[in-house]
């Protein structure tokens, strides 16, 4: 098969998928040595360690989440990251943070520095929403489910934070008082938040 053909079909594939990864190429039968042709004629831009998307793409907001989410599909965005996708905090973290089932070894990722946190059954299967950015599917906690994370890791990233995020939450109507209860029981924070969630209520 031609070098264009090959071309053209990566080309396709990355315009469908938004971002590549060597082990895409089985899918259209291309070999690998296309990826490092195309990055070098310009075609393509490496973003990360096996990670490849078109130059014009040129990084949303949201590269960093999109990056992390195609190596390490399992990840779910939680605490500040989540906070911050859902527009909850004026903080603005310096890692992402991800959630990780327990047990689970820090994924090696050189670029953006990531914050893993494990969270067992439950609490890390529940409250995960499945959003589109950039043509790849993000896992992220919903609102209420991040705000209970944040009560219960209050002590890595400050009560202050979390109370902003509820009160944010409640006044911007994102999350009810329902769901909050449901999350505080599940993350075994229902007490913590309790005295939080009435004077807000």
């Amino acid at each position: 098969m031609s070098h264009d053909t090959h071309t053209q079909r990566v080309l396709n594939l990355v315009n469908q998928k938004g971002m590549l990864r060597p082990s895409d190429l089985a899918i259209i039968g291309a070999p690998r040595v296309v990826l490092t042709r195309m990055t070098a004629s310009g075609l393509l831009e490496k973003t990360g360690r096996g990670i490849y998307r078109l130059p014009s793409n040129q990084g949303s907001e949201f590269e960093s989440l999109t990056t992390i989410a195609t190596k390490v599909p399992q990840a779910v965005f939680c605490l500040l990251t989540a906070l911050q996708f859902h527009e909850l905090t004026t903080q603005l973290p310096h890692q992402v943070w991800i959630a990780m089932p327990r047990g689970s070894h820090t994924p090696k990722i050189d670029c953006p520095p990531v914050k893993m946190v494990q969270f067992s059954d439950e609490s890390y299967s529940e409250g995960i929403d499945l959003v589109q950015r950039d043509q790849i599917k993000l896992r992220v906690y919903s609102v209420a489910k991040t705000i209970a994370d944040c009560f219960k890791h209050r002590n890595k990233i400050g009560l202050d934070v979390a109370l902003e995020a509820l009160k944010d939450a409640r006044a911007q109507k994102k999350a009810t008082n329902d769901d909050l209860w449901r999350f505080a029981k599940i993350c075994r924070v229902a007490n913590v938040m309790r005295p939080y969630l009435e004077t807000v209520g």
